[in-house]
């Protein structure tokens, strides 16, 4: 395996690849263009033929996807290069087979952490009833309220961010927008385009306001001016176990495409 300290060498390596299935590599094309745009913090990045990946300060390894006869192959060298991993993430397969070949490799068993269904829309669909109100772009101007529902969402997902930290955590480059009747009563992020592709992340509605239809309407004000701005892929993620929000977002137009799962090493 080859590695490298440079985002460029990598991207020169590994772009094309990523950029052909956009909406599958959401997370490695919106870090990576970060990482390209802000300068390295140490992230690590490796390739073999066709399998790429990174390794971020904290230790922890995003993988794309492997065939079940690279597994071995990846982790083996990676384990011969002595650097310890904190955990793994991948599409669910390539993640659970990864965890289990570095447990019989090192003795480090896996622990069952993060799981999140990635979603791409199809034909995107209002909801209905749309509730009153409307959307609003948020600019420099509305930041501190901004940084207070970033606050706020992040409490509730298990996050800690603090509002010193905004700016260099993974809410600081988004774009965002609330859904507004007498005031905010939701809001959502997306990120930047990258290779035509638009994540959207997160959606809030605090705890008292939901259940009113505020999500589904800025959710869907932020897709269709991602569609408008031209992207070809516009995905989310979901928790997979909250059967309201997924259900929510497939009344919109929003299709399940792929299971990831991150593994903690003891």
């Amino acid at each position: 395996m080859q590695l490298t300290e440079d985002v460029d060498d990598f991207l020169a390596r590994a772009g094309d690849f990523l950029r052909s299935r956009p909406a599958l590599h959401t997370t490695p094309l919106t870090t990576l263009e970060k990482l390209r745009t802000h300068g390295s913090d140490g992230t690590v990045f490796g390739w073999l033929e066709d399998a790429f990946c990174y390794l971020r300060p904290s230790g922890r390894l995003t993988l794309t996807s492997l065939a079940p006869e690279q597994v071995a192959t990846v982790v083996a060298l990676w384990a011969g290069l002595g650097r310890p991993l904190s955990g793994v993430i991948a599409d669910h397969d390539t993640a659970t087979a990864f965890a289990e070949a570095w447990q019989q490799r090192t003795g480090a068993s896996g622990v069952p952490g993060v799981r999140v269904r990635l979603h791409r829309l199809g034909t995107l669909t209002p909801p209905e009833p749309v509730p009153e109100g409307r959307a609003r772009v948020l600019g420099t101007s509305d930041r501190a309220e901004i940084v207070r529902w970033c606050v706020d969402f992040a409490a509730t997902v298990g996050e800690a961010l603090e509002p010193d930290a905004w700016d260099a955590s993974r809410f600081g480059d988004k774009h965002y927008v609330f859904w507004e009747t007498d005031g905010p009563v939701a809001m959502a992020g997306s990120t930047s385009m990258v290779a035509g592709m638009v994540r959207v992340d997160p959606v809030y509605t605090p705890a008292h306001l939901r259940g009113r239809g505020y999500a589904g309407a800025v959710t869907m004000a932020v897709s269709r001016a991602a569609l408008a701005a031209g992207a070809t892929d516009v995905v989310l993620y979901t928790n997979p176990d909250n059967a309201t929000s997924n259900a929510l977002y497939r009344r919109i137009g929003y299709v399940p495409i792929a299971d990831f799962t991150g593994y903690d090493f003891g």
